[in-house]
């Protein structure tokens, strides 16, 4: 019989011979890409994908595995050749061409995001940002030491101060265009509208996901247009590259659903966790427990709770819009409470209906 040590060098045999080929399947998703961009094709083929995971499973079931093992396997690998393809894609079909650009605010974790992104797109990227340095970039402090002759000026900077550069830059607008990427517009909206008032080429992009962001499959980027269509379609044409969702919308249009979509999915899980640290004695039992739907909520909630929280404060205060989605949340736990405490089962039931309802109109 082997001993215990020879079995977990089996197994560390074993998991070497994993990476390998999964570095080999990696390369050969590469050059799938490189056949897909000389012939034109999305990077994203969803039937072929489909036909993967259904071939995972059933080799996975053949094998003795559990299925469900095989398509969460395949589906990593699938995620990682897909960032990998669009990462090349980016560099590749990235119009900077050496072209300068400045982020403001390019050493805060948003800010450094944009400095990668950027740069793998050709542009020559300067940071200003008094925090500190980016590695591999030139920076200095303060913004207004530059000569702003920059193509593009991106200010990545918390809304109060990106809403202050915006009325600099407006007493002497730059021939390049800029753009912010705040979370909210109303806050920005005297700033843009002034930038653009001085004849400043300016527009505005919210990027629907954080700074952790490998794969835009899936993630959402909204431009809004503040009356300079060709700034736009300047920002825009920065993500054609990849597999993101663009989206325009006017500046109100955006803040009123951001109060939905950031607004109250970040109010329900700050209420979440409050309710649990406030809940006394059950609290360090409540650890010992476990749910299907607790702990993905728990998942969730403990990753909001991580975030900054001047900037998630900010989302709430600053949206001219806010409010409404948190009197939403207020009026929809009441009348939860109330049909419970009422023992209507049959109010209970056109609450859990409705939401079906829409969750499934929702997802089609």
């Amino acid at each position: 019989m082997p001993t215990l040590d020879e079995l977990r060098a089996e197994l560390a045999a074993i998991d070497k011979d994993l990476m390998h080929l999964a570095a080999r399947r990696q390369a050969a998703a590469q050059e799938i890409g490189r056949l897909k961009r000389a012939a034109g094709v999305p990077v994203r083929d969803f039937r072929q994908e489909r036909d993967v995971v259904e071939r995972a499973r059933t080799t996975a079931a053949e094998l003795g595995l559990a299925p469900a093992l095989g398509e969460e396997l395949v589906l990593a690998l699938i995620r990682e050749s897909l960032t990998v393809q669009e990462r090349d894609r980016v560099a590749a079909q990235g119009a900077g061409g050496g072209r300068r650009v400045l982020v403001i605010g390019g050493a805060g974790r948003m800010g450094r995001w944009l400095v990668r992104f950027l740069s793998a797109q050709g542009f020559a990227v300067a940071v200003a940002d008094p925090s500190g340095a980016v590695e591999g970039v030139p920076w200095v402090s303060d913004w207004r030491t530059l000569t702003l002759d920059h193509e593009l000026i991106v200010v990545a900077a918390p809304m109060p101060i990106t809403a202050a550069i915006l009325h600099q830059l407006a007493t002497a607008p730059p021939r390049g265009v800029v753009f912010d990427v705040g979370s909210l517009k109303s806050p920005l909206r005297s700033g843009l509208h002034a930038l653009r008032a001085a004849g400043g080429r300016v527009t505005s992009v919210h990027p629907m996901f954080g700074p952790d962001t490998e794969l835009l499959s899936g993630r959402h980027v909204i431009f809004v247009d503040v009356g300079d269509p060709d700034a736009t379609r300047a920002a825009r044409e920065l993500f054609t590259s990849t597999m993101a969702t663009l989206v325009e919308m006017d500046l109100e249009s955006h803040d009123r659903l951001i109060a939905y979509v950031l607004g109250l999915s970040h109010a329900l899980n700050i209420a979440f966790f409050t309710a649990l640290a406030e809940s006394g004695e059950a609290a360090p039992r409540l650890a010992t427990l476990s749910s299907t739907t607790f702990d993905a909520q728990l998942k969730v909630a403990a990753k909001v709770a991580d975030e900054n929280p001047d900037l998630y404060f900010e989302i709430q205060h600053l949206n001219d819009y806010g409010t409404e989605s948190l009197s939403a949340l207020l009026l929809a736990v009441e009348r939860l409470r109330s049909v419970v405490r009422a023992g209507d089962v049959s109010g209970f039931r056109a609450l859990m209906e409705r939401g079906r309802s829409y969750l499934a109109h929702r997802g089609t």
